[in-house]
Formats: C-alpha cells, sequence, structure tokens
C-alpha cells in the first residue's frame, strides 16, 4: 500500500469516528490526515510523513479546535420549553398555589404551580422560572 493511501485512510476513519462521537477532535486528525496524505505524493519517506502528521494534528488541535468549539457553540439555539416558555410573563386565568392554578401563554392553558405557600390571584402577571413535565413553575413579579 502506498504511502499517501495510509493517511488518506487515517483521515477517513477519523472523519467517521468525529461523526460517530462529534467532539470536535476527531475532525483535527482528519484534517491532518488528509493534508499528510496530499505532502505523501511528494514525499515517501514514512518517518517524515508520521512526523508531519503528528505535528499537523497538534498544530490543528491547539489553534483550530478551540476556534470549531466556539463556532458550535455560537449555533447552539435553545429549543423547547427553555426558549419558548422560561422566562415569559403571562396571565393568571386560575388562581395559583403551590398545588393548583393555571396560566395562559400564547392561547394555550398550562398547569401552574409556585416554588412558595404563596397564593397569586387570577388575572396577575407572573413570570415563568421554569419546568417539571407538563407543569409550570412560575413566580410572581
Amino acid at each position: 500500500m502506498v504511502l499517501w493511501e495510509i493517511f488518506a485512510i487515517a483521515g477517513l476513519v477519523s472523519l467517521i469516528l468525529e461523526m460517530i462521537l462529534p467532539s470536535m477532535f476527531f475532525l483535527n486528525l482528519a484534517l491532518a490526515g488528509f493534508l499528510t496524505a496530499i505532502i505523501a505524493i511528494f514525499l515517501n519517506n514514512w518517518i517524515y510523513l508520521t512526523l508531519i502528521f503528528v505535528v499537523l494534528s497538534i498544530i490543528s488541535i491547539l489553534f483550530l479546535r478551540p476556534i470549531l468549539l466556539q463556532h458550535k457553540e455560537n449555533k447552539e439555539q435553545e429549543t423547547g420549553m427553555k426558549a419558548k416558555y422560561i422566562g415569559k410573563i403571562v396571565k393568571v386565568i386560575e388562581p395559583v398555589t403551590k398545588y393548583t392554578g393555571a396560566i395562559t401563554i400564547y392561547d394555550e392553558r398550562w398547569e401552574a404551580r409556585t416554588e412558595n405557600d404563596e397564593t397569586i390571584p387570577t388575572g396577575s402577571e407572573v413570570k415563568i422560572v421554569k419546568y417539571e413535565s407538563l407543569v409550570l413553575i412560575v413566580e410572581k413579579i
């Protein structure tokens, strides 16, 4: 087997591992493997190629991985209950206590509770602070 094929296979295996275990680590090794495979077309010494692979891997992990992780964090958006409901100000439609009550948000009726022993009367505005299953926990504004 030719040296460039070995490094191309190493890059491909690293890319597959990145798809299975998305950690932005194996992507760096894949990049180093593919770049070393290109260099192996012109250089035919496996010791130098292995050193090049190691150096490219370390450089990629030190400099590229933090950029990739930051980009990944910026792309992740809050979805589901947290983005749609938590922190919203809503109206109480049935008095809310520690054990009973209801609110309305987006023209939907939701069961609501308080974390303490206070009673929030109908018509009051409350803030949703968290959720437990299908019950929203609210606090008086």
